[in-house]
Parts: C-alpha cells; sequence; structure tokens
C-alpha cells in the first residue's frame, strides 16, 4: 500500500477541516496538539468515530498514559491505532500501523498494552489475574495486532502452543475466541478498557 500525505495540519481545528475537504482514508495525529494542548488526538478520533466512521486513525503520543488508550478505545477498537513515538524507529512501523487502521484493524503499543494490564489487575476481582506470565505475554502480542505465527516467532513457541495460550486467555476472560486479528485485538482492547 502506497500512503499519500493530503494535508498537513497544525491544530485540530483545521485537521477537521481538511478530513471534511479532502476525505482521507486515515488520519495521523498527535495526542497533544493546539487548540487544548492536552487530548486533542483523542478528541479529534472520537469526533471522526461519530461523523466519519470509516476513516482510520493512527495517534502518536510521547505519553504512555493509560487513559488516553482507554479513551481512544472506549467506543470501539475498530481503525485505531496508538503508538509511542519513541518506540516507532522507522517509518515501516508508521506505516504498518496506517494500513492496518486503513483495513479497520486496530493496533496498540505494547508498552500501552502492559499499563493498560496493570491498571486492570489493580482492580478488585479481575480476571486478569488468572492469566499466567506466558498468556500475558501472548496477550500483549495479540493486542500489538500480530497474528498466531507472529507471535510464535517472536516467544520462542509452535504457532499450536499460541492457539493453545489464545484459547486459554479467552477461556479465562470470558472472550469468544476469533479467528480474525483485528477483532481479536477489539474484543482484548475493549475488555482492557479501564477507568481513568
Amino acid at each position: 500500500m502506497d500512503v499519500e500525505i493530503v494535508a498537513d495540519c497544525a491544530d485540530g481545528v483545521s485537521l477537521l477541516a481538511e478530513v471534511e475537504r479532502v476525505r482521507p482514508d486515515v488520519v495521523v495525529t498527535d495526542v497533544r496538539m493546539p487548540p487544548s494542548g492536552d487530548d486533542e488526538g483523542i478528541r479529534i478520533a472520537q469526533t471522526l468515530r461519530e461523523t466519519n466512521p470509516e476513516i482510520g486513525v493512527v495517534v502518536l503520543s510521547h505519553y504512555a498514559e493509560p487513559r488516553y488508550g482507554h479513551d481512544l478505545f472506549a467506543a470501539g477498537a475498530e481503525g485505531r491505532a496508538y503508538l509511542l513515538k519513541d518506540r516507532v524507529s522507522d517509518g515501516r512501523q508508521l506505516q504498518a500501523a496506517i494500513e492496518v487502521v486503513a483495513r479497520g484493524g486496530s493496533m496498540i503499543d505494547p508498552e500501552m498494552v502492559r499499563l493498560l494490564l496493570e491498571s486492570q489487575e489493580r482492580e478488585d476481582n479481575s480476571p486478569l489475574t488468572e492469566l499466567t506470565p506466558r498468556e500475558r505475554e501472548v496477550l500483549a502480542a495479540m493486542a500489538a495486532g500480530k497474528s498466531n505465527a507472529a507471535i510464535a516467532e517472536e516467544l520462542v513457541l509452535t504457532k499450536r502452543a499460541v492457539e493453545k495460550h489464545v484459547g486459554a486467555i479467552f477461556l479465562k476472560l470470558g472472550l469468544p475466541s476469533e479467528d480474525v486479528v483485528s477483532r481479536r485485538v477489539a474484543a482484548v482492547l475493549l475488555y482492557l478498557s479501564v477507568k481513568p
């Protein structure tokens, strides 16, 4: 997939105006941008979910704060990605995220997954406390949008072992097993949504 930059915007107001004018497939935005300087990028993603749900949004941030991840994925994970700037080491990672959200998939930085997991674990009666350390690693890789084969390669496991871990995770979390990676990610992220 070729990526073409169709607009460069300095603030949220001009970004939304350009979205209406150009109708891009994907918007790449910073979490913090003018005019508010706080979570403008998240609010833009939420607005686009309502006004243009077909447009994917990749949010880049210097901030690994669980509330940003929660807010971005609260209404659904489809077509959304959250990446930490200091972990996007080259353009291929950003392009991969753009391609995933353009197809309606989801991607989240593994560091954000870790923070969301820790935040959820602190809540009483969380089923996440039932997960083994290996299942947590598999869950983090799933939430990062990786296929079973990619997880197996990363964690030096067989694909069958990963499938067993995935089944156990969904069973323990009370989530239905899905074969489509983006649906798996959406289910995991919706479950991991935590109150700020």
